[in-house]
């Protein structure tokens, strides 16, 4: 070993010194082309596989799905947001601007769905993310309409309450 460190140092190469590959010009300093590929290591690197998730993420970010994608939430896991009792008796009907209409099966659902609005509005900022919903606007049954045929009687009809 120590004839070949003296011949080394006699051509004029410090000893331990590696040598890099000669390439052609643009060499970097470890003496690879910039063009070649190398090996990312142990640490993490943007070439390295992506989880799924953190890919759609992504994709969601730059297409701007991000407000679709959490509307889509509120309606396909409406049962595991609010309850399953109150999911029994009110489904969701449309999101638009922050406001959540909400359709309740009874009147009386209703009057309970507005007594519980402020609760189920934090339910659902905790689930889905805050500033998707902001309002609620609770409505009843819809009561079937008797205006119907060319001959009916102007007025205001029969006042009984359906639901």
């Amino acid at each position: 070993m120590e004839a070949a460190k003296a011949k080394a140092k006699a051509r004029g190469v410090e000893p331990g010194a590696r040598r890099g590959r000669i390439t052609g010009g643009g060499a970097g300093a470890n003496g690879q082309s910039p063009r070649r590929r190398r090996w990312s290591g142990p640490g993490a690197d943007t070439r390295d596989p992506q989880p799924l998730g953190r890919l759609a993420s992504r994709l969601a970010v730059d297409r701007g799905w991000n407000t679709r994608l959490a509307n889509g939430q509120v309606f396909g896991h409406w049962a595991r947001l609010v309850g399953d009792e109150v999911a029994e008796h009110a489904q969701p009907v449309a999101l638009k601007d922050g406001e959540l209409t909400v359709r309740a099966s009874s009147t009386a659902w209703a009057t309970q769905l507005r007594l519980l609005q402020g609760q189920l509005l934090t339910k659902i900022a905790a689930g889905v993310g805050h500033g998707v919903v902001k309002r609620m606007r609770i409505q009843g049954p819809t009561a079937p309409s008797w205006r119907k045929g060319p001959r009916h009687v102007p007025g205001r009809g029969p006042r009984d309450t359906y639901g």
